[in-house]
């Protein structure tokens, strides 16, 4: 009971960082028009700053997981918090694009090392059922993020421009960074020594499990969708519907509330058969994609969008809250790098075919959104029948032994 008290506020704490890497996202979702805008850049451009934070985030999950398995997880945790603030304040002061991208790679390495350290701090501290249930609420907790960040962010650039997006991350992290300094210390029990032969036989490890490395790719094609439509979405609601950033920010809210109710519904089924149940939710998924379609035909508004996108992102964030438990808790004894490992590969998938898709199917209309949802829910079809036939095959491999 001690032990439980003692763990309180840090544990609070580390939930409250889940977040973050969605709040550096989704804030300024609504105020990529205006930014463009103010900054006399193209729309490509903007978008490049989301790209280049997932880049960065992603490759530098990849690494980052040894170092902290290795070197602790706190103090390099409050290092990247401080430097995250500082990287917020740049931007938020800058008017060159140049300088705003590189500041956004720093973030994606700051917030990388900040979310993977928390990750690993629930496998230090907990164990057996009680790891499992945070485990499992990791995807609803980090969904706060895409439902709150877009609705505070279109309120700030509503009434203080976009800068103020960067503010609010700034502020944020300082005062979540102070509490941390407070209340948390490390965590870490047994570090791993740092000799890039054994890090290397780990990551081979890893990278060589079947079931790992297709569970990564179902998690970076269900977070694309809603990345895809992050990159779209603000476009269309207030270039092609002439709406304001307040009513794109209540859209990203909604579709925010999609991916945790679906995030809820994965962990009330956690029981059921694995693969039926995600067979199931993709055939729904991709039957929305093309019933979208087919809608456009007959009607195209604010309220068609929203619809088939709030049961597209309902579907994906199932698929990543079965996939994401089963991931993290693979490889207990090198959570760090585990951790690392598939945030990090997730995040380059999303930045490489989310920017890809928005090149080949421009933010124009509700159709190019609707096609760029069916195709990655083919793609999904596809790595699913891969799970299938790698079970399969491990099943026969096995009666045969």
């Amino acid at each position: 009971m001690t032990d439980e008290r003692q763990h309180r506020i840090p544990t609070i704490l580390a939930f409250s960082l889940l977040p973050l890497s969605g709040f550096a996202t989704d804030i300024y979702i609504p105020s990529l028009p205006s930014m463009g805008m103010a900054l006399h850049i193209s729309n490509v451009q903007v978008q490049l700053t989301l790209t280049l934070f997932l880049i960065s985030y992603g490759v530098s999950q990849l690494f980052i997981g040894s170092v902290l398995d290795s070197f602790g997880r706190f103090k390099l945790g409050l290092i990247a918090l401080l430097v995250f603030a500082i990287a917020s304040l740049v931007i938020a002061v800058s008017h060159n694009i140049y300088l705003i991208c590189l500041m956004r790679i720093i973030h994606g390495i700051t917030v990388a090392i900040i979310v993977v350290a928390k990750r690993a701090y629930f496998v230090d501290v907990y164990e057996g059922d009680r790891l499992k249930h945070y485990l499992s609420m990791f995807t609803i907790i980090w969904s706060a993020g895409p439902i709150v960040a877009p609705f505070i962010g279109g309120y700030l650039e509503h009434l203080f421009g976009w800068q103020s997006n960067f503010y609010f991350l700034a502020v944020l992290s300082a005062g979540i960074g102070l509490l941390d300094w407070l209340y948390s210390r490390e965590t870490l029990k047994k570090p791993v020594a740092f000799h890039l032969r054994t890090i290397a036989d780990i990551y081979a490890n890893m990278i060589g499990t079947a079931s790992f490395t297709l569970g990564i790719a179902m998690l970076g094609l269900a977070y694309t969708m809603v990345m895809v439509y992050n990159m779209t979405g603000p476009f269309i609601i207030e270039h092609q519907l002439k709406l304001t950033p307040v009513i794109a920010g209540y859209c990203s809210l909604l579709l925010g509330i999609a991916w945790m109710c679906g995030g809820f519904i994965g962990r009330a089924t956690i029981k059921r058969p694995f693969f039926r149940k995600l067979v199931f939710n993709l055939s729904l998924q991709i039957l929305f994609a093309v019933t979208m379609i087919g809608s456009l035909f007959f009607v195209s508004n604010l309220f068609t969008l929203l619809l088939f996108a709030f049961l597209i992102h309902a579907c994906a964030g199932f698929t990543y809250n079965n996939y994401f438990t089963y991931c993290l808790s693979k490889f207990p004894q090198y959570a760090g790098i585990s951790g690392g490992m598939t945030g990090g590969v997730v995040y380059i998938l999303v930045s490489i075919i989310s920017y890809g898709i928005v090149s080949v199917l421009p933010p124009k209309d509700e159709g190019h959104l609707s096609y760029s949802y069916l195709i990655l829910g083919l793609l999904s079809a596809l790595v699913m029948i891969a799970v299938f036939l790698t079970n399969r095959k491990q099943t026969s491999t096995l009666r045969t032994a």
